[in-house]
């Protein structure tokens, strides 16, 4: 069976200079607790003889990476990490400190939920943290979530889900319902860490070894998102290929399906020294198709969106749309670069909502406060495209095209034959250098271009 860390083992695992918070003064609260529940005072007293603690959160001060932040543990061997009156002392007391300092928060969760022997005054304490959290997101300020085993209950439906970004060990229990009180038929891996990545609800899953590393880097990032500078957009990405201007529409879309042209990924790994993924919708999906994420260019932060050729499904749009009000919750700057056919119009979009998510993206980059930086490198088609494209800033490469729709399309609605194809193509005026000429595009991106 693996060994469960102690709260105190978890910080020493990720950080450095803990200093603890005192325990922050409460109201008096009877020995058996605000339900005078017989024996509690028992068990509480037999919790800190077998732990050390006075509670199951410990709070304080600590650097994680270089980097200071507010940092939480649970001591899931008193009372399985459960929430009670006092724990919500310490933890809205933890939530003050970052906002009050204006440091990042990390949680390193491991809880069963909300405390029976409080009863209701225990489930309320879900209420303190949610108005808690509210104020530091408020703030502007971050809050990364560690899910140690078990994160459950009222725990991952607060400080867990609710964290800008989670990250999971490798085989934690995560889920709302504990293993104790799941339906009997209920099936157990749909309660893991693996099954929540999977489902879009834990960005990633980090091993141990590798956990202070992955925390240091998203500090870095996020704690460089606040540094006052004046935020200018993200630069231009140099264009990865060589190839010339289109003669005409059709070339452009042949050059532009080119299995040979870059992708996305290509753009990602030269424009970035380092990226911090996110992943998921937070509404039970991903798309792998869609690449988000944080990355630091030098040690400046930069969001990004990245479309890689696929037909962009429901669940990209709505965690492109994520990340996108995350950036600029944040002030951070965005990149996004457009590549796709269009977005997916199968059965399963549409029942997955496929309108409402588009109409998600097209509102996040059009509320966003923080610029944003758009370069189209392959296939724009048609609103697929354009919810993630920015209205005054958008680039594109030569081996790309932008279009109301596809030629194909265009000629199959207008009754034309398959051979009017290709002179549907000029008709859009989908070429580049076309998109420039209409005011489309500021520019075209080109290899080693100097910045803009």
């Amino acid at each position: 069976m693996r060994r469960r860390l102690t709260a105190r083992q978890a910080i020493a695992a990720v950080g450095e200079d803990f200093v603890e918070a005192v325990a922050p003064p409460g109201a008096e609260i009877p020995a058996d607790g605000p339900l005078s529940w017989s024996g509690y005072a028992d068990s509480r007293a037999r919790a800190t003889d077998r732990t050390g603690e006075e509670e199951s959160v410990v709070h304080g001060l600590a650097t994680v990476g270089g980097h200071p932040c507010v940092l939480i543990s649970f001591e899931f061997g008193f009372l399985g990490g459960s929430l009670g009156q006092r724990t919500g002392d310490r933890l809205e007391a933890a939530y003050e400190t970052a906002r009050s300092r204006r440091l990042p928060l990390v949680s390193l969760i491991a809880t069963g939920g909300s405390r029976m022997q409080e009863g209701m005054v225990a489930l309320t304490q879900l209420q303190r943290v949610a108005h808690a959290s509210s104020r530091l997101r408020a703030a502007g300020l971050p809050h990364l979530a560690v899910l140690r085993d078990p994160t459950t209950g009222g725990g991952w439906a607060t400080l867990g889900a609710g964290a800008d970004v989670i990250l999971a060990l490798p085989g934690a229990q995560i889920g709302f319902a504990g293993s104790r009180v799941r339906p009997a038929d209920a099936d157990p891996s749909a309660y893991t860490a693996e099954s929540q990545l999977v489902t879009g609800h834990v960005d990633a899953i980090v091993g141990a070894a590798e956990l202070p590393g992955t925390l240091g880097r998203w500090l870095g990032a996020l704690r460089a998102a606040g540094g006052g500078a004046p935020l200018l957009p993200a630069p231009v990405p140099d264009a990865l290929s060589d190839a010339g201007l289109p003669a005409t529409g059709w070339d452009a879309v042949r050059q532009a399906r080119s299995s040979a042209r870059p992708r996305a990924e290509a753009y990602l790994d030269a424009y970035f020294d380092h990226l911090l993924p996110l992943s998921g919708d937070r509404c039970g999906g991903t798309d792998p198709g869609l690449l988000c994420g944080f990355g630091l260019r030098g040690d400046r932060p930069i969001a990004y969106v990245a479309q890689c050729g696929t037909a962009t499904r429901p669940a990209g749009y709505r965690t492109a749309a994520r990340v996108v009000r995350l950036a600029d919750r944040l002030g951070v700057p965005v990149l996004t670069l457009v590549d796709t056919p269009g977005a997916a119009n199968d059965a399963e979009a549409e029942r997955a909502g496929a309108g409402a998510a588009i109409a998600d993206a097209f509102a996040a980059i059009a509320e966003a406060r923080v610029p944003v930086t758009t370069l189209v490198i392959g296939e724009g088609g048609s609103g697929g495209a354009l919810a993630l494209a920015a209205p005054d800033n958008t680039y594109v490469t030569r081996d790309s095209y932008f279009s109301v729709i596809a030629p194909e399309l265009a000629a199959a609605i207008l009754k034309r034959s398959p051979d009017a194809v290709r002179a549907t193509a000029d008709q859009l005026r989908l070429r580049p250098q076309d998109l420039v000429e209409l005011g489309i595009a500021r520019g075209i991106a080109a290899p080693d271009a100097p910045p803009l």
